[in-house]
């Protein structure tokens, strides 16, 4: 086993492209391992980043979508959440999803976290927001969606995430953020 960890680099020898839509490409790569071991690697390459927003009230309610997942072939509850492309101002993507999943503006953005969703086949990378002095504005909701909302104390939807309830990646790193966040400063 290598220990030097300039060694530890994955080569690659080949890549083709096995499938490609307007959100991901997957690519199968001919690799030498960090061991010098000849191998292969599967890549899903995602075009857009994934935009997470946790809205919060003056009362300190926060906002849950419900709805299909399709590739799990269930319902969740999470934040409000999207696809942003790469060459847009992710927070005006964040903005965008909130309006339309949520019927929210807010005057009060801060981005909380950036992260990598599962490095181990993809490059899928997250960036989650607070959003706060919010105001109605009409719901406009992609078509694919159709969505059921919850607004409930944000020590609610915490406990959704400790219970095993919400398990959406972003959902669960926003929430708990919060929840340290509020730790921290005695909210």
């Amino acid at each position: 086993m290598a220990d030097d960890k300039n060694t530890l680099d994955w080569k690659r020898k080949s890549r083709e492209v096995q499938y490609d839509n307007p959100w991901i490409t997957v690519y199968h790569d001919e690799v030498i391992n960090p061991n010098g071991g000849d191998g292969i690697y599967g890549v899903v390459h995602f075009k857009n980043y994934a935009i997470g927003i946790l809205p919060i009230d003056e009362n300190g309610y926060t906002w849950l979508v419900g709805q299909k997942r399709y590739p799990l072939d269930k319902y969740t509850w999470e934040i409000p959440e999207g696809g942003g492309l790469r060459h847009i101002d992710p927070l005006e993507s964040a903005k965008r999803e909130l309006r339309e999943e949520v019927g929210l503006e807010a005057r009060e953005w801060k981005e909380i976290l950036r992260s990598d969703i599962s490095n181990s086949a993809t490059d899928e990378q997250c960036i989650l927001y607070t959003a706060r002095d919010l105001k109605k504005v009409e719901i406009d909701p992609d078509e694919t969606e159709v969505l059921t909302l919850l607004h409930l104390p944000l020590a609610e939807a915490i406990a959704k995430v400790d219970s095993g309830e919400i398990t959406d990646s972003l959902s669960v790193m926003a929430l708990l953020w919060m929840d340290r966040y509020m730790l921290r400063n005695n909210e």
